[in-house]
């Protein structure tokens, strides 16, 4: 049986909504634009020069955890202050939105899932830039408007609790989960839409949403809100399998020796963080020199901390897992349908 716990609406609906009432996106700046397409032999020297005048950086970001330690690193690197603006992925994107329609904005560059910069993106909001790294990015973490790049993958992986589920029992395909022995251990995350979605597609719709309403009439699927919280209930024993974890979670946890291990069930897949310059920063050199550094250096950090770089030059071992990358403006275009969709087919007896 499914139990839901009571939660706001879907970032992607509350992004919607931002973007329906938000007044004409802010004028372009004619120095940042200069700025974010320099290129040339003098570009990191320009860069520098025009970084030290400015002095510091503001950045707005939902990477909670490593965004403290890659701005340490980039200030030990460069000289220049960064001033850090934390919250959930929905508040980052309401909170640049609404500084834009007053008229009062204070970031200069956003990092975030690849949905909220994409909103932004749609908004208008951000600068196309031009950077020699983004030639190496997976393809997926360069779009062609370059108003953002691609900095990690976020799989969506299963985690679980070793001393309730052994190794050798795990499941090898999702239609293993009609096993009745999973019966009441099943949990997903509450907005994970665009997961089951795309995870639809590689299955075939019609057999992927037959198979998955069998599971939860079978067995259940328990639905829960914030994936940092299930993996915490995880380790405590209330939540045996958690099938849509952010793969670094589970995998920084156990390395600190807690009590989870987590897994891959083909095909697996993911999403991107995204990384975008604002067209209103009044700092656009150190602005640039930040969005290098998070494509390149930032990547073998984020790598070391079980994040998947979206450098081609940055080895990790969770590339082995080759997973689908979920299209964000698909996403935004069927967020509504596809979330009316995940919660039909998590109630038990659902069409």
């Amino acid at each position: 049986m499914l139990k839901r716990i009571n939660a706001p609406r879907s970032a992607v609906l509350a992004l919607l909504a931002c973007l329906l009432v938000t007044g004409p996106a802010a004028a372009q700046s004619s120095e940042t634009a200069r700025v974010a397409q320099l290129q040339g032999a003098n570009r990191q020297q320009l860069l520098t020069e025009g970084a030290k005048k400015e002095g510091d950086l503001n950045v707005y970001t939902s990477n909670i955890e490593d965004m403290p330690l890659l701005a340490e690193a980039f200030t030990k690197k460069t000289g220049i202050k960064v001033t850090i603006w934390r919250a959930g992925s929905e508040q980052v994107t309401q909170k640049v939105l609404a500084e834009g329609r007053g008229r009062r904005p204070q970031a200069d560059i956003v990092d975030n899932n690849v949905l909220g910069v994409e909103a932004l993106h749609k908004e208008q909001m951000l600068q196309a830039a031009w950077s020699p790294y983004l030639a190496d990015l997976m393809p997926q973490a360069a779009p062609a408007h370059r108003e953002w790049a691609g900095t990690t993958l976020d799989m969506f992986v299963a985690g679980y609790n070793p001393k309730l589920i052994k190794a050798s029992d795990l499941p090898k395909t999702y239609q293993d989960l009609l096993d009745p022995k999973w019966k009441g251990k099943l949990s997903v995350e509450a907005e994970d839409y665009h997961w089951l979605a795309t995870l639809m597609e590689q299955l075939g719709p019609d057999n992927g949403r037959k198979l998955f309403r069998q599971i939860v009439n079978t067995n259940g699927i328990e639905v829960r809100k914030g994936h940092s919280k299930m993996a915490n209930l995880v380790v405590a024993g209330e939540l045996p399998l958690a099938l849509t974890l952010y793969h670094y979670k589970p995998a920084q946890m156990k390395a600190k020796g807690e009590t989870i291990d987590w897994f891959g069930i083909q095909p697996v897949t993911a999403h991107l963080r995204g990384l975008g310059v604002l067209k209103t920063t009044p700092r656009p050199h150190a602005a640039m020199l930040f969005y290098d550094f998070m494509l390149t250096d930032a990547q073998q950090i984020l790598a070391s901390r079980q994040h998947y770089p979206t450098s081609l030059k940055v080895d990790s071992p969770m590339k082995q897992y080759k997973p689908v990358v979920i299209d964000p403006t698909r996403t935004l275009e069927m967020g509504e349908r596809w979330m009316k969709e995940y919660d039909d087919m998590l109630k038990p007896g659902g069409k």
